[in-house]
């Protein structure tokens, strides 16, 4: 077994499950939990919603979940070194989802500052009454056409200075490490954002209107169990908000102790990220009730998702109700608590991974990742063409990325690397929650029907008509050039040798951990030589 003088620096690790908990958690509640599962709800049939978002969530989301896991902690490693453990040719995975989560993080941080403007704007109701649209656009965002300018280098400074602090803040928290960094901020801004959205959503029962909002979300439209598309909107909806196969929980996973309860901690993480959805659809309908009321209209004229229900209705709520600065301040202020918590666990993924692969320190590694994403971010997200670059990268990269990656893994792990037994016996060694059977049919029948139905919908739909109406060539390059690019650069970063201290050629933790686990279920693993040499033998 490899000593502990190795130069090779042991994994960071959570300090508890519970930290862990929490975490998992923080990355899971996002800003999807609070702008689109409420209309996506609303537009699923309302009450009757419930009955396919629970399917989704038994049947998908909590299987996936405990896949990541499972190899997570089953293979000590980021993702590429995980999935470079079950099997060499599977390290491509590993880096397509590091790849997808670099993407993510360079517009995902613009957001963070949006909301943090629009935090203080809301203390002074800048936008003025009636002009939250064009304050948005105009205003605020200095929105130009693609079609008529191209990529624009245009700065706009009320979005890239808070874009620089919210880089600064999550460097920082970052360079810390997963215990004192991640760990700590997650123990700090979750229970923040508990208590936040909690007060957001007593205040808004109170707006007049509101019952009519929550009327409008919970009543059920029985009709619409009937339709394919509301079904597919709740798997879509879930596999996206538990944050599966983006490297995050394999990740995460990675750095809890061997001794954990893996599916209880599973069926909290999921179970908690329901319970907050649910939380931000009351809150949501509740005050878009009150919107509607104050216009004279129904819930369906005002009823929105994503950019245009925070940046829009929301502001216009804001401008319309009594104490409405409040209402807005602790609106804004949870997207912020939000975004940050799942901005540092995407970081994450991209950080361990050069660590395991190049054996760097840290803080070394933190900076040279997050320099140039903050680089790359601020030129592309802080100009006038901001929000066009943002809708597309988006919307690509999350229907075509991370379906297509989900998808193959699962497909790999299952049918071509017969993985499934030995991580459903990691699964069960500790957790209180025991699967079987039904675990790997879900994960090797279910899940790739459900991501297949919806990578082959999403793709027929995106060829049918332009998306958005941008240019072909602007969906050229952050449409469609981007989902094949990240294909091509895993392969890439898959071929480039280790490095000599990386965690893939002497890992002493990992050493042990087998050592100490014995994996007689998985002889292909258990067979590889404790003692590794140098070169990298056993990676």
């Amino acid at each position: 077994m490899a000593t502990a003088t190795t130069q090779t620096p042991r994994r960071e690790a959570f300090g508890s499950r519970n930290v862990f908990i929490l975490s998992a958690i923080g990355s899971a509640v996002g800003l999807g939990n609070i702008w689109r599962f409420p209309y996506v709800a609303y537009e699923g049939g309302g009450g009757a919603f419930l009955i396919p978002y629970l399917c989704a969530l038994l049947t998908a989301g909590i299987p996936l979940l405990f896949f990541d896991y499972a190899i997570g902690h089953r293979f000590r490693g980021s993702a590429p070194l995980a999935f470079r453990r079950m099997h060499r040719a599977a390290e491509p995975l590993g880096w397509w989802q590091v790849l997808i989560c670099v993407v993510i993080a360079v517009y995902y941080a613009v957001i963070i500052a949006w909301a943090a403007m629009y935090t203080w704007f809301s203390a002074q109701l800048t936008w003025g009454p009636g002009n939250e649209n064009d304050f948005f656009f105009t205003d605020f965002l200095q929105s130009a056409d693609v079609a008529v300018v191209g990529v624009s280098t245009d700065f706009v400074p009320q979005v890239g200075i808070p874009l620089v602090v919210v880089w600064l803040l999550v460097i920082g928290i970052m360079a810390l490490g997963v215990k004192r960094g991640i760990g700590r901020a997650n123990m700090i801004l979750m229970p923040l954002l508990t208590v936040m959205f909690a007060i957001l959503v007593v205040q808004s029962l109170f707006l007049p209107g509101a019952a009519e909002g929550l009327n409008a979300f919970f009543a059920p439209n029985w009709e619409a169990l009937a339709n394919p598309a509301v079904w597919a909107s709740a798997y879509g909806h879930i596999f996206f908000s538990l944050s599966v196969a983006f490297g995050i929980m394999v990740t995460y996973s990675s750095y809890l102790k061997r001794k954990t309860d893996l599916t209880g901690s599973g069926l909290v993480v999921a179970f908690a990220n329901s319970g907050f959805e649910i939380l931000a659809g009351i809150g949501v309908f509740a005050a878009l009730g009150f919107m509607a009321q104050a216009q004279g209209t129904d819930v369906a004229g005002v009823a929105t998702s994503g950019i245009g229900l925070a940046f829009i209705a929301f502001p216009t709520i804001v401008s319309q109700a009594a104490g409405g600065s409040i209402i807005g301040v602790l609106f804004f202020g949870a997207l912020v608590f939000a975004g940050i918590t799942s901005l540092i666990s995407i970081l994450e993924v991209i950080v361990a991974a050069l660590q395991d692969k190049l054996g760097w320190g840290r803080i070394r590694t933190t900076l040279i990742v997050s320099i140039p994403l903050a680089v790359i971010s601020m030129a592309l997200f802080s100009t006038t063409t901001a929000i066009s670059v943002l809708d597309t990268a988006d919307a690509f990269v999350n229907a075509f990325g991370i379906m297509a990656v989900a998808l193959v893994a699962v497909i790999v792990v299952a049918w071509f690397l017969h993985k499934l037994p030995a991580l459903t016996e990691h699964l069960n060694r500790r957790s209180s929650f025991p699967v079987g059977t039904l675990w790997k049919i879900l994960i090797g029948v279910l899940a790739p029907l459900v991501l297949g139905y919806l990578l082959v919908t999403g793709l027929i739909e995106k060829i049918a008509e332009p998306y958005g109406g941008y240019p072909s060539w602007f969906i050229g390059v952050f449409g469609w050039g981007m989902v094949v690019a990240l294909v091509l650069i895993a392969l890439l970063l898959s071929a480039l040798p280790w490095g000599t201290r990386s965690h893939a050629k002497d890992d002493p933790e990992y050493d042990e951990f087998l050592q100490e686990e014995s994996y007689q279920a998985d002889p292909e693993t258990a067979s590889i030589p404790l003692q590794t040499d140098r070169k990298g033998t056993r990676a």
